[in-house]
């Protein structure tokens, strides 16, 4: 009778423990809740911090990574879902929603991240994002976006329309700067500095 009742308890036991492995594997999914910015938050690539830099920003969460990977340019997040250098799959992708109320281009928000692939992008306007480069532009509502495609320059495409180039080519850099740009100092101090091969 004992073996009996053991035959018959083994795979109910087995059952229960399927599914408590279950729901801790529930319980353990990883969260990927956007989260707003705050004086710490570095770009990914600059290792700078992401408020002191105009334009809409990305993040990117990563499996096994509780914190995600933000980005200073919307295009450097595309070209970083697009790149091989992932250390581990990406499980979801938020940019700033442009069109969002109170946004600015020197204020893109806080709260209005909305998922990569459900925006879509005026791409080619005369905006520079965070890094100084051309930026992709999100916005949730095609309107906004073509409001801001006309005023701006650019046109509006869906996630999927965006290729490659348009976000991993590499961006040209004024190799002989005004006087008037930011860069001009900057490359005058560098000549002013003594030559070190020479003494």
């Amino acid at each position: 009778m004992r073996e009996l009742l053991k035959a018959l308890l083994r795979p109910v036991l087995f059952t229960l423990a399927l599914t408590l492995l279950a729901g801790c594997q529930e319980k353990a999914a990883q969260d990927t809740t956007p989260k707003d910015m705050t004086a710490e938050t570095l770009g990914h690539y600059c290792q700078m911090n992401l408020l002191e830099h105009p334009g809409p920003k990305g993040q990117v969460f990563l499996e096994g990574m509780p914190a995600p990977l933000f980005f200073s340019q919307v295009r450097d997040a595309i070209a970083y879902m697009r790149g091989p250098e992932q250390m581990a799959p990406i499980l979801a992708v938020y940019v700033n929603d442009m069109g969002a109320a109170g946004t600015t281009w020197d204020h893109p928000g806080a709260g209005n991240w909305i998922a990569v692939d459900k925006a879509v992008y005026v791409v080619g306007s005369a905006r520079q994002g965070g890094m100084g480069a051309p930026e992709t532009v999100p916005f949730s509502n095609r309107e906004k976006a073509d409001a801001f495609a006309r005023a701006e320059g650019g046109h509006v495409l869906s996630f999927a329309e965006i290729t490659d180039d348009m976000v991993l080519a590499p961006v040209e850099v004024d190799a002989d700067p005004s006087p008037e740009s930011g860069d001009a100092d900057f490359q005058n101090r560098l000549r002013a500095l003594p030559n070190k091969a020479g003494g």
